[in-house]
């Protein structure tokens, strides 16, 4: 037996060696194999940080855009990003915000006319400039004057338009000039065409007198108020040279068409003895400009370089009682805003308004409307009234009656053409 028990156990000793072996060998494989992936799972590519979540923002959230609307909207120059679906930045309300507003103040800006610096010539109120506009339902980016500086490095851009517009205009200059040194940056006047320039950056801000757009009997950029106004129909080529080669062009005309008469339309040349003069409605006159000037945009404006921008009527508060006062009144002495928001003037022409949504809606090239008017219209307050430089001495019975003076179309600087402003920053960044 036992003999036999040992050449049995001989007989399994090369098998038990290979098993044992073939075990310790597996074992040991596993023990490195673990290690090793132990030790991958802990490098510090696996070790992502939490996704962000967007409600942490710190500023505030808008609706998304639906994709094409997206694409397009980046495809325009000088986009930077994209306005929310569905949002109007005209309709929403006024609200008053002294820490954020104003942007500047009206002696940190020597470029505002002698008209517009109504703290200069003694109003003796500030709450105008206070009045931040709120979207409703969402938000306006805030206005970037270092990044609008540097979008426009080595571009023009060209305001045209009537004294409005040249208000705009200034408003935007006062925006920007304070991050250019004193010893680079100018403006000059030649006749109709007034420019700033930011020398450090080769670009220049401009604005050019046409205030019908085309050509007219009130072209002068000085010597301009006449009751008899006159517009050469479609011609608009004296104007138009002066604005080619603008990277950007914002247009107005508004104002100078409210005669309460019919238009007078030359049909030959005024330097013609016998002028052919006929009448037209104001809203088919207006609209044969308008379609004249988009024709001339489409001929000559590059859409994929250039864009064109059109700032529709700014309103005027001429009759208190129109906004619910008792007292036969006007913009003077107004210190706040109309809370009505369905407020809209008699003054202004919702067929012209209607004028200007039918023709820049048929372009060939993306023409932004820039919508100042509802919101202007609840600004009573924001108008000059009496305290602007008078180009005339004013009589005995003026002074008794300030009212029987005041300016109630034109608007203080800092003030809503500041806001202006803002909504034309959002469509040419953010369209």
């Amino acid at each position: 037996m036992k003999a036999q028990h040992s050449s049995t156990g001989r007989g399994r000793s090369p098998f038990l060696t290979s098993y044992a072996l073939t075990l310790a060998f597996i074992t040991f494989v596993s023990v490195l194999y673990f290690k090793d992936f132990s030790s991958t799972l802990h490098q510090p590519f696996l070790h992502r940080p939490p996704p962000r979540h967007r409600g942490r923002i710190s500023r505030p959230l808008l609706p998304r855009l639906d994709r094409g609307a997206s694409e397009a909207a980046a495809r325009l120059p000088f986009a930077v990003g994209a306005a929310p679906a569905g949002c109007d930045v005209g309709q929403g309300e006024w609200v008053y915000d002294e820490a954020a507003r104003p942007w500047y103040r009206e002696e940190e800006c020597p470029y505002i006319q002698p008209q517009l610096t109504c703290q200069a010539h003694g109003r003796p109120d500030k709450a105008y400039q206070h009045w931040r506009w709120q979207p409703r339902g969402c938000s306006m980016p805030s206005f970037n004057a270092t990044l609008m500086l540097e979008m426009l490095r080595g571009k023009r851009m060209l305001f045209v338009g009537d004294s409005l517009n040249r208000g705009q205009y200034v408003s935007l200059v006062c925006l920007l000039h304070r991050l250019i040194p004193e010893n680079s940056k100018s403006m000059e006047t030649f006749d109709s065409l007034t420019v700033f320039r930011a020398k450090d950056y080769n670009a220049t801000i401009e604005f050019y007198w046409a205030p019908f757009l085309a050509e007219s009997n009130s072209d002068d950029a000085v010597v301009h108020r006449i009751a008899d106004r006159i517009v050469r129909g479609t011609s608009i080529e004296k104007h138009a040279r002066f604005w080619k080669g603008a990277d950007i062009l914002v247009f107005n005309t508004y104002l100078w068409w409210m005669t309460g008469q019919k238009m007078k339309i030359l049909q030959n040349s005024f330097e013609d003895k016998n002028k052919d003069i006929i009448e037209m409605e104001t809203e088919e006159a207006y609209g044969m400009v308008l379609n004249a000037v988009l024709k001339w945009v489409e001929n000559n404006m590059n859409p994929k370089t250039s864009r064109v921008f059109f700032v529709t009527m700014s309103p005027t508060h001429t009759r208190s009682k129109d906004w619910g006062e008792d007292t036969d009144g006007n913009c003077y002495n107004q210190t706040t805003p109309i809370k009505d928001l369905s407020y809209w003037g008699p003054g202004t022409s919702k067929g012209l308004m209607r004028v200007i949504g039918e023709v820049f809606g048929t372009s060939k090239i993306p023409v932004g409307v820039v919508n100042i008017t509802q919101l202007s219209e609840y600004r009573k307050d924001a108008h000059t009234q009496i305290y602007k430089k008078q180009w005339n001495p004013l009589t005995p019975e003026q002074i008794a009656n300030p009212k029987s003076y005041a300016d109630c179309t034109h608007w203080c600087l800092p003030g809503l053409q500041d806001t202006w402003n803002e909504l034309l920053y959002s469509k040419l960044f953010f369209p």
